[in-house]
């Protein structure tokens, strides 16, 4: 599996949990993957 298809499943699996405080960063990690895998990466 690539890296940036890690990163973009784990930020939508955190994102369905119901912490507070996570959403921002869960949406940080689902960018990231899409940017990584946007450049090739």
């Amino acid at each position: 599996m690539n890296a940036s298809t890690v990163a973009i499943a784990a930020g939508l699996g955190l994102f369905v949990l119901p912490i507070p405080g996570t959403f921002i960063t869960d949406a940080l990690v689902v960018l990231a993957g899409g940017l990584a895998r946007w450049l090739g990466s």
